[in-house]
């Protein structure tokens, strides 16, 4: 590396110089107050732990997202985070181990091998909330509406919720009979949405006509409202898991419509961009012009049985770093007082004093700020006295 290349950083990492830097403090701080207000305790979980640990019932597309290094103590193999999700189980099966219903969030820096999207950063700071202990559709509703809440805080208000459920696509790929590989393959051609190539591999599969329909069916259940009817009337035969499952994103989406009817609804039922411990309702939220989901979230009971309790959970997360990139707002500072180089004791208690009371204090070492203060301390009489600057 030249010099001249020494501060240069990797791809897809970033930094926040003060402006940016104190608009994502003052928003993590809105937000987690949200959060508290809402019953969610702060939990902090560690940078990194043993990868075993870390990415104990994550699954694999969490492992390839993850950095390892090795521990120079223990020689063991350690993960540096990726997500938080894996690890707030954690803490709920093992160290708060409560019976009822447990509320947490959390904000931290994740790091990750590729970046999410064509503009993702691979250095997130992900805030998030999850709620364990209830598999109903009220908690659902809940962490949801939660999410929609954090954005609208962000100031975030034309949203797009894209609505979604993991049995929809189960359903009817159990319902097949096919093979591993065969369902690896739909389910490439679901993510990609290839609607031509998706067509051509299903009649080549050694299924019936009803179930080749399913599977030619479900990419293209993706729009508004109507697709639940859609939905209801094509995948009549598949199960009752599935009608299950879309009778309750009508549910859903009817009562998020009454809480919050200017956000935009959209379903995709083929949805399986989430990672894979995902087991019920999948959420995402959108805004015009930006290309990725800026919060993502679902329901994924059982994550904790690994850690020796398997609890329903559901919860979201978002990016603090891109909500800030979407919304540029100014950050009140306080009221700032330019004073000389404390060099007696007077003078250094009236700074504190000046301190304590919420002015910000620059002690002139050069006269940088000069013309950009508010106050400028002087001594006057026998006391030392603010005095309004000169603009």
């Amino acid at each position: 590396m030249t010099l001249a290349d020494r501060w240069l950083l990797p791809e897809g990492v970033d930094e926040a110089l003060p402006k940016k830097a104190a608009q994502i403090e003052h928003l993590r701080r809105a937000l987690l107050n949200l959060h508290e207000s809402w019953g969610y305790r702060l939990v902090i979980p560690p940078l990194l732990e043993y990868l075993d640990s870390l990415l104990t019932g994550a699954g694999s597309d969490l492992e390839i997202e993850t950095f390892k290094v090795i521990d120079q103590l223990s020689g063991r193999l350690l993960g540096i985070r990726a997500d938080f999700t894996s690890q707030v189980s954690r803490i709920d099966a093992h160290c708060l181990k409560g019976e009822g219903v447990q509320r947490l969030s959390y904000c931290g820096s994740v790091l990750r091998t590729m970046p999410a999207g064509l503009d993702g950063t691979r250095s997130p700071i992900q805030l998030g909330a999850e709620l364990y202990g209830h598999g109903g559709i009220e908690s659902d509703i809940e962490v949801l509406s939660l999410m929609l809440e954090t954005l609208n805080v962000a100031g975030l208000n034309n949203l797009v919720l894209d609505l979604g459920h993991v049995d929809v696509v189960r359903g009817v790929l159990d319902a097949c009979n096919l093979s591993k590989d065969q369902e690896a393959r739909l389910t490439e051609f679901y993510k990609s949405k290839d609607l031509p190539e998706l067509d051509a591999y299903v009649a080549e599969l050694d299924v019936t006509k009803e179930q080749a329909g399913w599977l030619v069916l479900l990419p293209r259940l993706c729009g508004g409202v109507d697709v639940l009817d859609r939905a209801t009337a094509g995948l009549s035969g598949v199960g009752a898991s599935v009608l299950d499952a879309i009778a309750l994103l009508g549910e859903v989406s009817a009562l998020i419509s009454r809480r919050y009817p200017a956000v935009g609804l959209h379903f995709d039922l083929s949805d399986l961009v989430s990672y894979s411990y995902h087991t019920g309702l999948l959420f995402a939220a959108y805004v015009p012009g930006h290309g990725n989901a800026i919060a993502r979230g679902g329901r994924y009971n059982n994550i904790g049985e690994v850690f020796g309790r398997s609890r329903p959970a559901t919860g979201f997360s978002t990016d603090v770093k891109a909500l800030v990139a979407l919304v540029d707002f100014e950050v009140a500072t306080p009221k700032t007082v330019l004073a000389p180089i404390c060099a007696s004791d007077a003078m250094w208690q009236a700074v504190k004093a000046l301190r304590s009371e919420g002015y910000r204090v620059i002690e002139a070492l050069d006269d940088a700020w000069a013309g950009r203060v508010d106050f400028v301390l002087k001594f006057a009489g026998d006391a030392w006295q603010l005095v309004p600057a000169e603009k």
